[in-house]
């Protein structure tokens, strides 16, 4: 399931009802992604996500796709907020299910660095002195690489 919206994401709702989809998985693995309060460029008023739909959804489709060709799952989810937030409220939720927690782990990673570095969003962050778009760390696209992430976009 992918839901890309400006609704308030209650991680702890979507980890419940993702659990009962599951059937006889044997491990859950989810991240929670928060908007943070402090950046390089000072404290966070605001985080500002916008999407290019459906260009954005299709791309998280191929992505999930890779993930179950890859790994043996049973569900896999991306939620994924956009519009204005602020700090502490939730970004983007993913969980993964597989009979075993190696698989589920491993595609939830994957599909984590997929969101970081080849998702369309444009992220602006606003802070006291100033506003700034928001691109993937050197870090982010160093983790990509693990799974060549050219097949996925």
């Amino acid at each position: 399931m992918i839901v890309v919206s400006p609704d308030v994401l209650d991680s702890a709702s979507l980890l419940r009802s993702f659990e009962r989809s599951v059937g006889d998985a044997g491990a859950v693995v989810s991240f929670s992604g928060l908007v943070r309060s402090n950046s390089s460029a000072g404290e966070v008023k605001q985080l500002h996500l916008q999407a290019y739909s459906p260009m954005t959804e299709n791309g998280i489709e191929s992505a999930l796709k890779e993930a179950n060709a890859r790994w043996p799952l049973s569900n896999a989810t991306v939620h994924h907020r956009i519009g204005d937030m602020q700090p502490g409220d939730t970004i983007v939720f993913v969980a993964a299910a597989s009979k075993h927690r190696r698989a589920a782990f491993e595609a939830a990673d994957f599909l984590m660095d997929y969101l970081k570095t080849k998702a369309v969003f444009w992220k602006r962050e606003t802070t006291a002195s100033s506003e700034v778009w928001i691109e993937p760390r050197d870090q982010d696209y160093s983790d990509a690489t693990r799974w060549d992430l050219e097949e996925a976009s």
